[in-house]
């Protein structure tokens, strides 16, 4: 079976060539420019994989090409609004986004690390609003994130937004794999154990049947 490569739409060079030495063809994404609002969201990179590796797309061990960008359909929404009622996926969600750095930076813009809020020289990072626990038990919802992304500037409501805007990051991403996956009939593999972690447990509370492996990355 194919393997599709997520959450993201490229991976290391590394992964690259351990994955297509399980699998023969290894599949990707285009990059997920989500549409929250009609005046927010993420922007799109062109890059594929196959701009770096050409002679692989030409042999087609490399396919690419999977659209999931655009606005939230309802399916999709009630998909990523049982991730967030889920209290075992919210509590993963939060021991990784304050522990796992390539975690971070798939949701984050690297500025943020070191983004100033309040008054005063010392600022914090984005990161940093994010440490207490109580975050797990906020509810959030689709409708929630795009009420809040209207003030989403604001020193109150920032971080709230900031917040739910990286939870439907993510499990859009994952919705997007369980997809793909079952209407392609790929296997789902990805190098990030976090995410791994993430998709594995809505697989079993939703009894989907689903590929999912892991590739751990060591030393890169």
């Amino acid at each position: 079976m194919p393997g599709l490569f997520y959450p993201f739409h490229l991976c290391h060079e590394r992964t690259l060539h351990r994955l297509l030495e399980d699998y023969e063809t290894v599949h990707f994404r285009d990059f997920m420019a989500l549409r929250l609002t009609p005046l927010m969201g993420t922007t799109a990179f062109p890059d594929r994989m196959g701009d770096y590796y050409p002679e692989l797309l030409e042999a087609g061990r490399i396919v690419q090409g999977y659209d999931v960008s655009g606005a939230m359909s309802s399916e999709m929404i009630a998909a990523v609004n049982r991730d967030f009622a889920d209290a075992v996926w919210r509590s993963v969600f939060h021991e990784v986004l304050l522990n796992d750095y390539r975690f971070q930076r798939g949701l984050f813009d690297v500025s943020q690390f070191s983004k100033a809020r309040g008054t005063g020289s010392e600022g914090q990072s984005v990161l940093s609003e994010f440490t207490q626990h109580s975050w797990v038990d906020q509810p959030y919802s689709v409708d929630r994130v795009r009420a809040l992304s209207r003030t989403a500037f604001s020193l109150e409501d920032g971080p709230s937004y900031e917040y739910g805007w990286a939870l439907i990051k993510t499990a859009t991403a994952l919705v997007y794999t369980i997809r793909l996956c079952h209407r392609f009939e790929l296997a789902a593999v990805t190098d990030s154990a976090s995410h791994f972690l993430l998709l594995t447990h809505t697989c079993k509370r939703d009894n989907l049947e689903l590929i999912n492996a892991c590739v751990p990355r060591d030393g890169y």
